[in-house]
């Protein structure tokens, strides 16, 4: 079973730099969205052969999360059912028979780290939903996490330790996160492979140079890890400022 994983840096922007190519090529079981930044009625996306689920943010133009998905799901569920989180559509979970597939994306903390105290209420109440959700069945987790966990996931960690995505303390609500049970997908597979990056700045050529950050990512609990056999990073995908990541499941 395959999937894909983007932030696509608002889809109606994507849709115009060969979206639709690029979504067929990748042939995903289940494609995940992050930053859609619309409503689903904003734009005609015909999917042949897959259910679309769409969680957008109130506030026009920002944020929003989006799954289509080939395999029909038992339910959908959107967002924490915590207020003080549900108003971004930065959460979408779909049950399946044997595994939920929970899409999200993380606040950034900002410039400045005006949002970072929010930004860590937010991983605390995210880790203890999907760790009640993995004490029912197995869980697989996507999106823009917003976080470089280590100094290989980023070109210049040095001058990056009081940047956004990049603190001690997102990097160790990371830590806190896989430590409840979950895998991170592509170091599983590459636990030291260097200069290979999901996310690059609009500024000073950062992707033509690949001075840039992985900052997406597919985790599992810890039982699918006998299931993972392939991720990938899709580098060479423009459309977006940040280009897909896979995972493939086998026997799944």
């Amino acid at each position: 079973m395959k999937f894909v994983s983007w932030n696509v840096n608002g889809l109606r922007a994507c849709l115009k730099k060969n979206f639709m190519e690029s979504f067929k090529n990748l042939d995903a079981d289940i494609f995940a969205l992050q930053e859609t930044r619309m409503l689903r009625e904003q734009a005609i996306i015909e999917l042949n052969g897959y259910l679309q689920f769409w969680n957008s943010a109130e506030k026009k133009g920002y944020s929003g999360t989006a799954i289509f998905t080939r395999v029909k799901p038992i339910s959908a569920k959107y967002g924490l059912n915590i207020d003080e989180h549900d108003h971004e559509g930065r959460i979408i979970t779909l049950e399946f028979e044997k595994f939920y597939f929970v899409n999200t994306y993380t606040p950034n903390s900002r410039r400045e780290l005006e949002r970072l105290e929010y930004r860590l209420r937010w991983e605390n109440d995210f880790r203890s939903y999907v760790k009640n959700l993995a004490a029912v069945k197995p869980v697989i987790i996507c999106g823009d996490l917003n976080v470089a966990h280590t100094e290989i996931d980023l070109k210049n960690p040095a001058s990056n330790h009081q940047s956004a995505g990049f603190t001690d303390a997102e990097r160790g609500k990371f830590s806190e996160l896989l430590s409840v049970g979950f895998i991170d997908t592509f170091r599983f597979i590459y636990p030291d492979r260097k200069n290979i990056y999901s996310w690059w700045s609009n500024f000073r050529r950062a992707r033509e140079n690949n001075s840039g950050w992985r900052i997406d990512y597919f985790l599992v609990s810890e039982n699918l890890a006998d299931k993972i056999s392939a991720a990938s990073i899709e580098d060479k995908i423009f459309g977006s400022d940040h280009c897909p990541v896979t995972l493939t499941l086998e026997n799944f």
